[in-house]
């Protein structure tokens, strides 16, 4: 296993620091990375070369966020799925008039769907689209103390439709990501009383998954696992919540690389950048014990390429 010491997480200046920064995608039409910040209720966006910061508050928490092809957001937030259109001006009459320094950007927004949450206190968390376009995500009781596995993950699919339950009993579900060819799916539950990776043999044409089997148990490892991205060579990358680092799975669920990140809880990646060589890192700030590089966002080349992420095949 290599430590990859000479890889380097560095801090993004000028992005910001978020409480909960979650759910990282890569728009290559725009040379941006969008990112939430899920109590902040706020969308961010940086576009990278020109070095622009933007945000945008949504009505409640938003824990996970896909693009249409026409640009509009899926998002996975408190009470349901929906539709959301960021606009570029604080008064969207096409006079071109930004919002104050430091005010978010407004938005308009449109539910599409939601399940039948089993308890109060419940909300979307991880999510994003498979290789075909469907989006998929999980729910979660919020006191996390609880260990509450009333959290399930759904998909919502080309056509518009949410899904029924297709994997139950989750208490912090996280971990999607897809295989290249898109056959095999992998999913965590972040608790610390699970700390477990599955994967699953993923039927592209239905998007059904089948023979769950534990991929990775991070009792044998450290850290949580959060948010994940899949690279080119079809290794998973799992942020290792509360051990400050990123680690590689090769296919068959052997770690072959880990790389340390300032922040002590990296929450989530993805590839992006020109070449998608660059692993894109968001963390959370503590609420006690944070340090200055807590909740900020994180730049990684790790000399491998990623995959281009899907957009949501439907129309929103």
């Amino acid at each position: 296993m290599s430590a990859a010491a000479a890889v380097r997480a560095e801090r993004i200046e000028g992005t910001g620091s978020a409480l909960v920064g979650e759910s990282p995608v890569w728009r290559s039409a725009e040379q941006a990375l969008y990112w939430v910040d899920i109590p902040a209720q706020k969308i961010l966006r940086w576009r990278v070369e020109a070095g622009e910061r933007s945000e945008w508050r949504l009505p409640e928490q938003v824990a996970c966020i896909a693009f249409d092809r026409r640009g509009t957001v899926l998002a996975g937030c408190e009470t349901g799925l929906f539709a959301v259109t960021l606009t570029e001006s604080a008064i969207d009459d096409g006079a071109g008039e930004n919002a104050p320094d430091g005010e978010p950007l407004p938005v308009t927004q449109r539910k599409l769907a939601a399940p039948v949450f089993p308890l109060a206190g419940m909300r979307f968390n991880d999510g994003r689209c498979d290789r075909q376009g469907r989006f998929w995500s999980g729910t979660m009781v919020q006191d996390t103390a609880a260990a509450n596995p009333a959290g399930a993950l759904y998909r919502f699919d080309e056509r518009g439709v949410l899904s029924a339950p297709v994997v139950n009993e989750l208490i912090v579900q996280n971990g999607l990501a897809w295989s290249p060819d898109g056959r095999t799916m992998y999913l965590s539950d972040s608790h610390s009383s699970r700390r477990v990776i599955w994967a699953f043999d993923y039927d592209v044409e239905t998007g059904e998954p089948r023979n769950r089997r534990v991929f990775a148990d991070l009792h044998h490892y450290t850290g949580r696992p959060d948010g994940a991205a899949v690279d080119a060579q079809g290794c998973y990358w799992i942020c290792a919540n509360d051990a400050g680092l990123l680690l590689r799975f090769t296919p068959q669920g052997r770690l072959d690389r880990q790389i340390a990140v300032p922040a002590s809880k990296p929450s989530m990646c993805a590839f992006g950048g020109r070449n998608l060589d660059t692993l894109f890192v968001t963390s959370i700030r503590p609420a006690q014990g944070a340090t200055e590089h807590d909740g900020h966002l994180f730049a990684v080349r790790p000399g491998i390429s990623g995959c281009p992420e899907p957009d949501y095949a439907g129309e929103l």
